[in-house]
C-alpha cells in the first residue's frame, strides 16, 4: 500500500554547507573540526591585576574589568577591598559583528554613585595574532594601564587577546557577545556542556524464606508478605502460602540503582491482620556497595540476616533484637542492558558491566551547524522571541550546545563524537527554547522546538551527510513544523570485519535471552530508569531539565494514541501489501487475463517440477537480482520525522486532544464517555476479527475430533484414500497434475466455491457454545 509523498514543507532538503569536510583547504581545522562552518571569534582572557591604586578613603579598591568593542562590552565579576584580583575569565567577540578597530579594557572601581576609572589598556584589532588548535594556547602577558589621556597609570592587568575560532578550547567557558543581555546569574544557563547518564543497574532481590517471626496476635495464622523499598520504588512478594512462623516465597523482585547508589535497600516482613493493614514484623536494612556484582547467570551466595524492630516504650522509640531472620540472594546486575529508552530507538544496547562491552566498531561524528525559520516561542517586552539550543543523546553521552539569544536563524557551528558499538542505534537531536535565559521563574520550562532521529545502520560508512530537518511538533491543534535545523553527519567505520560480524549477534546482552525478564517487568523497569536519568541530569550545573529528558527518551510514548493505532495498522497494511500483490497477480496468472505470460509460467512450473533441486536456486537468484534493481533507488538521505506515515498531517481533532490528555484523564465525563463508546466499537471490531480467526483454528482441529462424526469419517476416508494413492504415484506426478488444475484456463472453472473449501466452512466451531 504505497502512501503519496509528504508535503514539501515536511520533507528533508539536502544542503551545501561551506564545511571542511571534502574540501582541499591549506587548514588545519579541516582535518579536525571538518562538519561545521568555520567562526571567527575575537578571544580576551583577563586573568589577574597587580598594583592596583586605592580609590576610596581607606585605600582599597573593588575592581572589575570591563571588555569594549564597539557597541558589545563584557563585565567580570567584581571583588571588594582587593588590590591584586584575580578574575580569569574569557571574552569572545563574534568576528562577523565586530564594527570597530580598536578593543577597548578598562579597569575600574565599583562605587555607589560612579564607577571610576582605574586604567585602561587599548589594542588595534590589525595587530592582533591568530591562533589555530593543535597550537598551546597563547601565553597571558602583563600590560601597564594608562589613564584617557594614554600617560601611565599606576597597575598591570594580565592579558591575552588572539584571534580563533569555535575550535578553540576557551569556547564553551567564553563569554559570548551575541549573549550580551543575559544576566551574569543565567551565563551558566546558555552554555555548551556535555553530561553522561549515570551508570545504572538491575538489582535481584530473591527473596527465599523467613524464620521465627514473632505475630502480635498467635492466636491466628500469620498472612506474611515481604515489602521492598530502594529510594521511590515500593514492590512487594505475594502472601506466603505456608501460613506459619517460617513462611516461604522464592519470589524475584526487580529494580534500578544508579551510581553512586545514595539509596539503601529496605526490607520489611509485613503480617495482613485486616482489610488494608499491615503490620510490621522485622526490618533490615542493605547498603547496596556491599552487594555482590553478578556478570553471568551463575547463581550468587544467599545469606541469613536478621530482622530488627522498633516498639515504642514510655514515649521513647526502642529497638528490640531478636532471633527472626530472613532468607535473601541479592545481588547487582551486571550482565544486562538497563534499558532506558524505547527499543524501537535505543542508542546503547551494551551490559551495565564495562569488563562485557565489545571493542567499538566506529565513530559517529555530528555537526550541528544551524537553524532557520523558527516560530517565537515566548514574547518579551511585546514581541516574540526563542533563545534556542540543541540537545543530542547518543549512548551514554548527552550533550548541550549553547544558547543562541534571541534568535530566530541561530548559529550553533558545534562539532561532537560518539564512540559507536553497535550500528543498530539511533541518535537523537532536540531543539529547545532555553526559558531561563532571562531569570525565568522556579516554574519556568524550556519548550520543546521539534527533534530529529536518525538510525546509524542506514548510514554509509566514510560519506558526510549534510541536510536541512524539518522540526516538527504534535500539537492538540495538529502537527506543526516550528522550523528547520541543518546537521552534518559522519560514521567512520574503524573495522568493517567486526561491523559485519556484529549482524550476527544478538541485539542485547545474554542476559536478556538466559533469564529473560518479562514485558510487563521491562515497562515498569524502564519507566523507573527514565526518571532516575531525567532526575541525576536535573541535578547537574547547568542542568539537562527534566522536560528536556523525557522528551528526548519518549517517556510517553506507551499512552494509547488513537493516531498512533491507524498509523502501526496501516504499517501492517504496508508489510502486507507486497503479498496481497503477488495474490493479485497469482490470480491474473490462473484466469489467463495474458495468456502469454500464463504460458511461461506453465513452462517454468514443470521445469520445476521435473528438476525440484532447481527450486531454491531459483528463489534465491531471484531474491539476488530484485535486491540488484532497487540499488539503483536505494534511499541517498537519512530516514527523518513522516508526517504521513505517522498520520499526523490527519489526525481528527478530538483524537489529538485524546492524546494529549493527562493519566488519569482530566477532561470533562461527557467526552470522556464519548471516547469510551468509540473504544468500545474499535474494540468491538477487533472482537470480532479474533472470533473468526478463533472459529477457523476450532474448525481445524475438529477435522480429526469427531464432533461432527460425518465430517470427521469423511476426512479420515480421505486421507487413507490419498495416503495409498501418494504412496503408488511418483510425487512429481502428483505436483505436476495439482499444478495444472491450479493453473487450468477460465473454461474449466465455475464460480461457485471449490468442494474443500465447502468441506471446511461446514466443520463446527465452538463459537455456538459461547454466552
Amino acid at each position: 500500500m504505497q502512501k503519496p509523498p509528504q508535503s514539501i514543507d515536511f520533507a528533508l532538503k539536502e544542503t551545501s554547507p561551506k564545511i571542511g569536510a571534502g574540501a582541499v583547504t591549506g587548514d588545519k581545522l579541516s582535518s579536525t573540526y571538518d562538519l561545521v562552518e568555520q567562526m571567527q571569534y575575537l578571544y580576551v582572557r583577563v586573568v589577574k591585576a597587580k598594583d592596583l591604586p586605592g580609590k576610596d578613603v581607606t585605600g582599597g579598591c573593588d575592581p572589575y574589568v570591563e571588555v569594549k568593542l564597539g557597541n558589545y562590552k563584557g563585565v567580570t565579576k567584581h571583588f571588594e577591598k582587593k588590590n591584586n584580583p584575580e578574575w580569569n575569565q574569557v571574552f569572545a567577540f563574534s568576528k562577523e559583528r565586530i564594527q570597530a578597530s580598536v578593543l577597548e579594557v578598562y579597569v575600574k572601581d565599583k562605587d555607589v554613585v560612579a564607577d571610576d576609572l582605574i586604567g585602561r589598556a587599548l589594542f588595534d584589532l590589525n595587530e592582533i595574532p591568530k591562533r589555530i588548535p593543535p597550537d598551546s594556547p597563547l601565553a597571558p602577558q602583563w600590560y601597564r594601564l594608562e589613564d584617557r589621556k594614554g600617560d601611565k597609570a599606576k597597575g598591570e592587568l594580565m592579558l591575552a587577546v588572539w584571534m580563533g575560532t569555535q575550535a578553540d578550547e576557551a569556547f564553551p567557558e567564553a563569554w559570548h557577545s551575541d549573549a550580551a543581555s543575559v544576566g551574569p546569574d543565567a551565563v551558566a544557563s546558555i552554555r555548551s556542556k556535555v553530561y553522561l547518564s549515570p551508570k545504572l543497574w538491575y538489582v535481584r532481590v530473591n527473596v527465599i524464606k523467613a524464620q521465627d517471626l514473632v505475630p502480635n496476635d498467635k492466636s491466628r495464622f500469620p498472612e506474611v508478605f515481604v515489602k521492598a523499598m530502594l529510594g521511590n520504588q515500593a514492590l512487594r512478594t505475594r502472601i506466603s502460602q505456608s501460613k506459619t512462623i517460617n513462611p516461604m516465597w522464592n519470589e524475584d523482585l526487580m529494580f534500578v540503582v544508579a551510581e553512586p547508589f545514595e539509596e539503601p535497600l529496605v526490607l520489611s516482613v509485613e503480617d495482613r491482620v485486616g482489610g488494608n493493614k499491615d503490620e510490621t514484623l522485622g526490618k533490615c536494612v542493605i547498603p547496596l556497595h556491599i552487594v555482590q556484582r553478578r556478570l553471568d547467570h551463575r547463581p550468587v551466595n544467599s545469606r541469613w540476616l536478621n530482622l530488627e524492630k522498633h516498639v515504642i516504650v514510655d514515649g521513647e522509640k526502642k529497638e528490640i533484637k531478636f532471633a527472626s531472620r530472613i532468607h535473601l540472594r541479592i545481588c547487582l546486575e551486571g550482565g544486562y542492558h538497563v534499558l532506558d529508552e524505547s527499543t524501537h530507538y535505543s542508542s546503547d544496547l551494551r551490559p551495565t558491566a564495562k569488563q562485557l562491552w565489545r571493542p567499538s566498531i566506529g565513530i559517529l561524528e555530528l555537526g550541528i551547524l544551524s537553524a532557520h525559520g523558527l516560530m517565537p516561542m515566548k514574547t518579551k517586552d511585546g514581541r516574540g522571541t526563542t533563545d534556542a539550543y540543541c540537545v543530542a543523546k547518543y549512548g551514554q553521552k548527552w550533550i548541550r550546545t549553547r544558547t543562541i539569544v534571541d534568535n530566530f536563524m541561530p548559529r550553533w557551528n558545534e562539532q561532537y563524537t560518539w564512540e559507536v558499538f553497535d550500528t543498530c542505534t539511533v541518535i537523537t537531536v532536540g531543539v529547545f527554547d532555553n526559558g531561563h535565559v532571562h531569570g525565568g521563574a522556579g516554574g519556568a520550562r524550556d519548550a520543546r522546538i521539534g527533534k530529529v532521529r536518525i538510525r546509524l545502520s542506514t548510514l554509509e560508512a566514510d560519506r558526510v551527510y549534510t541536510h536541512s530537518y524539518p522540526l516538527l511538533v504534535l500539537h492538540p491543534s495538529g502537527v506543526k513544523k516550528t522550523g528547520e535545523i541543518q546537521l552534518a553527519l559522519r560514521f567512520t567505520c574503524s573495522s568493517l570485519i567486526n561491523m559485519l560480524h556484529m549482524y550476527s549477534h544478538p541485539l542485547l546482552p545474554k542476559m536478556h535471552y538466559i533469564h529473560p525478564l518479562s514485558v510487563i517487568q521491562l515497562d515498569v523497569l524502564r519507566h523507573q530508569a527514565m526518571q532516575i536519568v531525567s532526575t541525576r541530569l536535573s541535578r547537574a550545573e547547568p542542568p539537562l531539565r527534566k522536560e528536556v529528558v523525557e522528551y528526548m527518551l519518549d517517556v510517553d510514548l506507551h499512552m494509547w494514541s488513537m493516531r498512533r493505532s491507524k498509523a502501526n495498522f496501516f504499517r501492517i497494511m504496508g508489510v502486507l501489501s507486497g503479498l496481497i500483490a503477488v495474490g493479485k497477480w497469482f490470480d491474473q496468472i490462473c484466469n489467463w487475463r495474458n495468456p502469454l505470460t500464463t504460458i511461461l509460467i506453465h513452462i517454468l512450473f514443470i521445469i520445476l517440477v521435473l528438476y525440484p533441486e532447481l527450486i531454491l536456486p531459483t528463489i534465491f537468484l531471484y531474491l539476488f537480482l530484485i535486491g540488484i534493481w532497487n540499488y539503483r533507488w536505494r534511499p541517498r538521505h537519512p530516514p527523518h520525522m513522516d508526517t504521513r506515515l505517522s498520520h499526523a498531517d490527519a489526525a481528527h481533532p478530538d483524537e489529538l486532544d485524546e492524546e494529549f490528555d493527562t493519566f488519569p484523564t482530566s477532561r470533562p465525563s461527557d467526552i470522556v464517555r464519548m471516547r469510551y463508546d468509540r473504544l468500545r466499537s474499535i474494540a468491538g471490531r477487533v472482537q470480532t476479527v479474533i472470533g473468526d480467526l478463533a472459529t477457523q483454528g476450532e474448525r481445524f482441529q475438529s477435522l480429526l475430533s469427531w464432533r461432527d462424526p460425518r465430517a470427521t469419517t469423511l476426512f479420515v476416508t480421505f486421507c487413507l484414500i490419498a495416503a495409498l494413492v501418494l504412496y503408488v504415484t511418483p510425487f512429481q506426478v502428483v505436483a505436476l497434475l495439482a499444478g495444472i488444475y491450479i493453473l487450468r484456463h477460465p473454461r474449466f472453472r465455475h464460480k461457485l466455491p471449490s468442494t474443500p473449501l465447502n468441506f471446511f466452512r461446514r466443520l463446527p466451531a465452538r463459537s455456538d457454545s459461547m454466552l
